[in-house]
């Protein structure tokens, strides 16, 4: 029996005024659970702007604990439109100690599962090492009521370990929450190079685990408060791929948008069966991957 999947994909753009962003969010995941969605999934730190555009302490009152007010404020709109909901929040664990954190709620508003994000980038203008802590929960699949979610964030998304680990531990299909975007002195030529190396990786992901893939990223320009730099324009282009890389949909580069994608999940099963990837692994061979380099 074929078994198909409603995901809710929800590019946004963000503002400085918090209220705004959640109530706008609030009006986005209504409108795709009125269109059939039962998985909805937001792009990275969704509350706010990217704040990591800066290194200041003051910004870190922006955190929460899990569970919080945020939590809450999500959990009850998983349970109002009876939808699974992938978000993205700023973890406070303790004085000192933040994480970059996907938190996953179940139909009921449960909190199913989480992920903290393990890849950690500090690029100009992505200083999250300043505010992140690497994750320590590794990388675990999320079972839900729509399936085994693996769930991983933004800078992981280039790794293809994660990837694997989560196919190999059973998720059913893997989602990225993002903020991704250009800096307005590169080239258009450049510009499309980086744009065309983040959609290959991932379609990568779904092509080696036969599994669809999720990404999320936010869109729109936001500034740099100190100036340094002219700020990043997110480039959108939210998509869901199938198990072979398919492309089912992508969405604009510079405008919001809502997709509701139908996700054929019986697919996997075939496609491993016409690739057996995991079947022809050299796990005899790979003790070298733990290695940083190997000389």
């Amino acid at each position: 029996m074929n078994k198909t999947l409603k995901v809710g994909l929800i590019q946004q753009a963000n503002t400085a005024d918090l209220r705004y962003n959640l109530k706008k969010l609030s009006e986005n995941i209504a409108a795709v659970a009125s269109h059939g969605a039962e998985l909805v999934v937001l792009q990275e730190l969704h509350n706010s702007l990217y704040f990591c555009q800066t290194e200041d302490t003051r910004l870190f009152d922006l955190a929460e604990p899990i569970p919080g007010p945020s939590t809450g404020f999500y959990s009850e709109l998983a349970a109002m439109h009876r939808v699974v909901l992938v978000t993205s929040l700023f973890e406070k664990r303790a004085p000192g100690l933040y994480h970059n954190t996907a938190v996953v709620f179940d139909k009921d508003g449960s909190i199913a599962g989480k992920y903290r994000k393990m890849h950690i980038p500090d690029d100009p203008a992505y200083y999250e090492k300043f505010y992140f802590t690497p994750g320590d929960i590794g990388f675990e699949p999320i079972q839900t009521s729509v399936g085994k979610l693996g769930v991983q964030v933004c800078w992981d998304q280039w790794y293809p370990e994660g990837a694997r680990l989560m196919a190999l531990k059973g998720a059913e299909i893997l989602i990225y929450p993002t903020a991704i975007g250009w800096e307005s002195t590169d080239t258009d030529e450049e510009k499309a190079r980086q744009l065309g190396a983040w959609v290959t990786v991932q379609r990568g992901h779904a092509v080696a685990n036969g599994l669809p893939v999720v990404a999320v990223n936010r869109v729109g320009h936001e500034p740099d408060p100190s100036g340094q730099t002219n700020g990043i324009q997110f480039w959108g282009n939210s998509f869901v791929a199938g198990p072979q890389g398919e492309l089912l949909a992508v969405a604009d580069n510079y405008k919001e948008q809502n997709m509701v994608v139908e996700v054929d999940m019986t697919r996997s099963e075939n496609v491993r069966r016409w690739w057996p990837f995991l079947r022809d692994r050299r796990i005899d061979e790979f003790d070298a991957l733990t290695k940083r380099f190997v000389d």
